[in-house]
């Protein structure tokens, strides 16, 4: 793996509506020990981003970021990837992508803006991505129809379907 998929993904992100932020060291901590921030939604951390704070490591720029909406200057979720791409069987780099919003901000169409933004950065290094998604949560599941997750590659062992968006 050359280092060009690994600094493909930039620090800093931003859409016309979310600014993503990548995770530090402090934002961590504060996610992990509970304690909160004042430009944090009420709802923020969810479940699913302190499982993405178990996946972080200092310095990947392929790790966990906040989604902050531009307009209330406030975390509203989280988007990232598991980590540095790695070379899958035939060969290409790839890697896993996650996402979730707190509930006020679902179906505005800000988790599809996310995933885009950060798909654009995939792409752009010439990386495949995956999402697991169980197959009840119709949410997410438009939202990665919308980003391009066409391919289907079966279930995790939790019966969350994989899905593959092909290299553009």
């Amino acid at each position: 793996m050359t280092d060009t998929p690994r600094s493909a993904a930039p620090a800093g992100v931003e859409t016309p509506r979310l600014r993503l932020v990548l995770w530090d060291a402090a934002t961590v901590a504060d996610i992990r020990e509970g304690r909160r921030r004042p430009d944090w939604h009420p709802e923020f951390p969810r479940e699913d981003d302190r499982g993405a704070a178990t996946l972080w490591h200092d310095g990947d720029p392929w790790g966990p970021r906040s989604i902050v909406s531009l307009k209330q200057q406030i975390v509203i979720g989280s988007i990232g990837f598991f980590g540095p791409p790695e070379e899958a069987d035939d060969g290409v780099p790839e890697v896993e992508v996650g996402y979730g919003l707190v509930g006020p901000a679902r179906g505005y169409g800000l988790a599809t803006e996310a995933l885009g933004a950060l798909l654009a950065r995939a792409d752009a290094a010439g990386v495949r991505v995956r999402a697991s998604i169980a197959p009840d949560n119709a949410a997410s599941l438009r939202v990665a129809a919308k980003a391009g997750f066409t391919g289907v590659r079966g279930t995790t062992e939790d019966g969350e379907m994989v899905l593959v968006r092909a290299l553009r």
